[in-house]
């Protein structure tokens, strides 16, 4: 049986509605929802003009592996985070920017960035540590539907 832990993630970027209907069914699979503790995720609950934000506790290793390699394929942003699981791992973000390889990062329980020594003398510089945080924090774009009804934010 897999290690389990709180893991969440944001999702965003433009995609068909064919796309869309493919993103619902991996996130049914996933057992996501828009909050803690809260109903399964359905295609409506999508705010428009907003970023895609899902969560689950009892999450396999704190990664949602089918998801996020689809975004990955589609380009789609996500930021994930993932609680730590004691003696095995960390608790850590993942942000990837719809091109590339995903950079991982470090983080607590409340989902804060951390950086410890090693890593602040490797990367050598307070413009550099200030990179690295801004990299983590990276801003993920609201979540596009093309060809569903007009996009526009709810007020």
């Amino acid at each position: 049986m897999a290690d389990r832990v709180s893991a969440s993630i944001v999702l965003g970027g433009t995609m068909s509605a064919a796309d869309y209907a493919e993103l619902t069914e991996l996130i049914a699979l996933e057992g996501l929802s828009i909050e803690w503790d809260g109903e399964p995720f359905e295609p409506e609950h999508r705010n428009v003009g907003e970023p895609l934000s899902l969560c689950a506790h009892e999450v396999a290793f704190g990664r949602f592996e089918a998801l996020e390699a689809w975004c990955r394929e589609k380009r789609i942003v996500y930021s994930r985070w993932s609680g730590s699981y004691a003696g095995q791992w960390g608790g850590e973000r993942v942000v990837f920017s719809g091109d590339g390889e995903p950079a991982w990062f470090a983080a607590d329980e409340d989902d804060c960035v951390m950086i410890g020594r090693e890593t602040a003398e490797k990367l050598g510089s307070m413009e550099a540590i200030r990179a690295h945080f801004d990299a983590a924090d990276a801003k993920v774009p609201p979540l596009v539907v093309e060809g569903s009804l007009p996009e526009q934010p709810a007020a």
